[in-house]
């Protein structure tokens, strides 16, 4: 996922350059709809969007002018639920990502007033403007999105969207690509972050690719560099199949690069260049070399780049014997303090040789290990990160009906520290929610409304466990005809004579779960009088009350 945003505004960003940067306004419309607490690979839509953003816009130049736009973050089934909640503006990357980590998915998607109220705010009959639309669903709002893409191409200067379908089937993809397709813009399908990969890559090379350079005066020869790649000295050329990216840039009269390569993806790189000074890079995985020439109109130049580097394939088990595991995280320390990232139960890499810390997590589970590697060489490595499953559910009472809405877990050390605290392992919400961890004993904790109760739970290795937490709760549901302010109270009181005071809301009205018992029922009026009510709420059962 971050290297498909990295794609979409890099490219926007530098995509004709150093005119164009400032002239590019571009605001992203961030889906915040409740579908994006569904999971990829084990971690939620929405948290991938925060991390990504995060990473993202520290990319971004300065002088681009780049807002927020979200739906679906303040309120269920509305329609009108969408928020500019960072004017497009220049420096407003770090604005963006705090706004971004503030928003709690809750409602509806429309996908098409969304992206209306974006080109509204860019002028885009005015000026130029550029929508980023990230959405995991599609439109739910009785609005047509593609006659919407029509509309704006044919009212606007010159109008764009590109669209990200974040988790959509095929099917569902087409349904929103109409948005791009229609405007001129791009659709591009993320499953998961795995398998976006060089075609993300290529995509970056094609929307940022200069301008093509004017046709050179003939030459005494058609080609003039011949360049190739090896992983070690006096090793073997780098093969087909393999994804190397070459970058050639115009060395000035200082000595200093020009801001913008020309980019291919080939085994070999042979063309001809006007003569002068060029630096020519290759890339492949994560090894970047480069390497300055002199080229000449009448003289071939033939180039060997050393990559030192090593191939490292990895796999990944929850235990020995069980297939390799998608929703794995890999990390591999790179000179210079960079880390090579990669996803899923089975990852190949291209790193520099020498000392390299392998890091392999799987939920709350991790392992490490150091590898020597040696430039030239494949190394195949077998992983087991111990790691079970648990699925966490919550009942009203035993016997009784499974919790189904807002419910939030906790999982928990079993050991409390010497300070009597225990560790928190994660946190998530929703009936069925995942938790990955390693084995061992543990707490799970799930709070419903105003009910908190715990499990102790044992977690083996590749095996799923499904607890329920019995919160020993009911549903108490109360009118107040006219109130303002609703409290509810514990009907016994303390050697004070004072009663505990379990919660607060204001309005005419007040649905929450508490732990079964006797409560008293406070409401305050708008006319500042107060009444009262008592009242039992019963485990698994719905409780209705009325105070006036």
């Amino acid at each position: 996922m971050i290297r498909l945003f990295v794609t979409l505004l890099l490219a926007f960003a530098f995509a004709a350059g150093g005119q164009a940067i400032a002239a590019e306004r571009v605001i992203i419309v961030l889906d915040a709809s409740g579908s994006m607490w569904g999971q990829i690979e084990g971690k939620t839509k929405i948290e991938i969007a925060r991390e990504t953003l995060g990473v993202v816009l520290q990319s971004v130049p300065g002088d681009l002018e780049l807002g927020l736009i979200a739906y679906g973050h303040r309120a269920k089934g509305k329609c009108d639920d969408i928020e500019l909640i960072v004017p497009p503006g220049p420096g407003t990357a770090g604005l963006i990502a705090e706004a971004a980590n503030r928003l709690n998915p809750k409602g509806k998607t429309p996908l098409a007033a969304s992206v209306k109220q974006a080109a509204e705010a860019l002028r885009y009959t005015e000026d130029k403007a550029t929508v980023i639309l990230i959405t995991d669903g599609l439109e739910t709002c009785n609005a047509d999105p593609c006659a919407l893409a029509t509309e704006l191409e044919n009212a606007g200067v010159d109008f764009t969207a590109h669209v990200v379908g974040f988790g959509l089937s095929d099917e569902e993809g087409r349904q929103v690509a109409c948005l791009a397709e229609n405007t001129g813009g791009k659709y591009i399908q993320a499953r998961d972050a795995g398998e976006l990969g060089s075609a993300l890559a290529r995509t970056v090379a094609a929307v940022t690719a200069p301008e093509p350079a004017p046709e050179p005066e003939p030459a005494a020869l058609a080609v003039n560099l011949k360049a190739m790649a090896v992983l070690a000295e006096g090793g073997p050329e780098i093969g087909e199949g393999d994804d190397l990216r070459w970058d050639v840039w115009t060395l000035d009269s200082a000595g200093q690069k020009s801001e913008r390569s020309r980019t291919s993806y080939d085994r070999t790189l042979e063309a001809f260049y006007e003569p002068g000074r060029y630096v020519i890079g290759a890339r492949l995985g994560n090894v970047t070399v480069e390497m300055e020439a002199e080229l000449k109109a009448d003289e071939l130049s033939e180039l060997t780049l050393n990559l030192n580097a090593t191939r490292l394939i990895v796999h990944g088990r929850r235990s020995a014997g069980a297939e390799t595991d998608k929703g794995i995280r890999w990390d591999v320390t790179l000179p210079n303090n960079r880390t090579a990232t990669a996803y899923g139960g089975d990852a190949r890499f291209v790193i520099p040789a020498g000392s390299r810390k392998v890091t392999a997590r799987l939920g709350k589970a991790k392992i490490e290990d150091v590898l020597d590697l040696v430039a030239g060489q494949t190394v195949e490595k077998d992983y087991i990160i111990a790691t079970g499953r648990l699925v966490a559910r919550a009942v009203y009472a035993k016997g009784g009906p499974g919790v189904e809405g807002d419910v939030r877990f906790e999982v928990l050390g079993a050991k409390k520290d010497i300070s009597g605290k225990r560790k928190k392992f994660g946190t998530n919400y929703g009936d069925g929610a995942k938790f990955d961890l390693p084995p061992g004993d543990y707490v799970l904790r799930a709070r419903v409304g105003k009910a908190i109760a715990e499990t102790l739970v044992t977690i083996e290795p590749d095996v799923l466990t499904e607890p329920a937490v019995n919160v020993n709760a009911g549903i108490l549901a109360i009118t107040a005809p006219g109130g303002d302010r609703i409290e509810i109270l514990g009907a016994a009181k303390d050697i004070a004579g004072k009663r505990k005071k379990i919660g607060t809301n204001y309005g005419e009205g007040w649905q929450v779960a508490l732990p079964e018992g006797d409560y008293i029922v406070k409401v305050r009026k708008k006319d500042k009088s107060v009444v009262e009510g008592a009242v039992s709420v019963i485990a698994g059962q719905r409780t209705e009350v009325t105070v006036q």
